[in-house]
């Protein structure tokens, strides 16, 4: 991927994509339906593949990783993103899935598609694309029969905070009738995860299991001010860095997501809130685990199994055991 931004970058001028990186920050930063396509010109286009596709690509694939753990079945052949932009989240699953044959790109940035398609040409795969504006009454996201694009699972990533409440739930409707298994991933922010809770709720109405990252399909046990998301790590290319506007070599992308499917399912026992606290006799966790709970485990030296094992776990992954010696707060 690094070289075919790279590629889509030598048309324009580093000035001009650090500009244009900047305001689609700014954008996104708003958090607020558009009206218009946000990437609205090839240089947008290519501003976004360079800041934020990676970001997407890292956040989308942390959450695979789980789907796959969740749903040992899921083989998709047919994918469809919603809201593709410039295709991240496809690559996400072609890089998760080996049995991907098509891809359906679905987006109403023309420049954002064109990009899409130049960037998943060598993937292997059948790319087909549809421009079209996600949520609006007179298309296929209305209730009625299935969507006749079908497919084995469907995505859509960091899409719903550009649209109202009505074309975010159309949206939603839509992944559950196109595909046997859903993936929804927003930014890790109270917005976010109020719009994946949403989605969540929708999902299982429409009779779908939810695969991860939640162990349960009660109530979110999280209380007001707290909510749940993960975060993955990425190494930022130089050009990432100037168009950015920053010194690090990495940069954290925290997200939020919901995974559902009709597949059979194998949820975790807990899941991991936040980053675990290493001390050198204990392990502290905090979990969200299968009666609905969240509560803090303390995992002992003493128990050798499930101390190792908390050595290495991390935000946002399954934990399985309990810990004959662990405490619960």
């Amino acid at each position: 991927m690094v070289a075919a931004a790279e590629a889509v970058m030598a048309p324009h001028r580093p000035a001009e994509v650090v500009r244009a990186a900047r305001a689609l920050s700014d954008r996104y930063l708003a958090d607020r339906p558009a009206r218009e396509p946000i990437m609205d010109s090839d240089l947008r286009a290519a501003a976004y593949v360079l800041t934020r596709m990676p970001a997407t690509f890292a956040a989308a694939r942390l959450a695979l990783d789980q789907v796959v753990d969740a749903v040992p079945d899921l083989q998709p052949r047919a994918v469809v993103d919603l809201g593709a932009g410039t295709g991240a989240m496809s690559w996400a699953a072609l890089d998760a899935f080996d049995s991907v044959e098509r891809v359906r790109v679905v987006d109403y940035s023309v420049a954002a598609l064109a990009l899409a398609g130049r960037l998943l040409a060598d993937s292997g795969a059948a790319v087909e694309h549809e421009v079209a504006r996600l949520g609006r009454s007179d298309h296929v996201e209305d209730e009625g029969p299935p969507c006749r694009h079908q497919a084995d699972l469907a995505l859509a990533g960091y899409v719903l905070g550009e649209l109202d409440e009505q074309a975010r739930d159309a949206v939603v409707d839509r992944l559950a009738r196109s595909a046997g298994t859903v993936l929804v991933v927003e930014p890790g922010t109270p917005a976010g995860y109020a719009r994946v809770l949403r989605a969540r709720e929708r999902l299982i109405a429409a009779g779908m299991r939810i695969a991860a990252p939640c162990p349960h399909e009660l109530d979110c046990p999280l209380g007001p001010g707290d909510w749940c998301h993960a975060a993955t790590r990425l190494e930022r290319t130089a050009a990432h860095r100037q168009a950015k506007g920053g010194s690090r070599g990495f940069e954290d992308e925290k997200f939020s997501y919901v995974a559902a499917t009709r597949l059979p399912v194998q949820p975790a026992t807990a899941r991991v809130l936040r980053h675990p606290q290493v001390r050198p006799g204990h392990v502290r966790l905090q979990l969200c685990e299968s009666d609905g709970r969240a509560r803090e485990v303390t995992v002992s030296k003493r128990d050798k199994t499930a101390f190792r094992a908390a050595r290495k776990v991390a935000w946002g992954q399954a934990w399985d055991l309990s810990g004959e010696d662990a405490d619960q707060g």
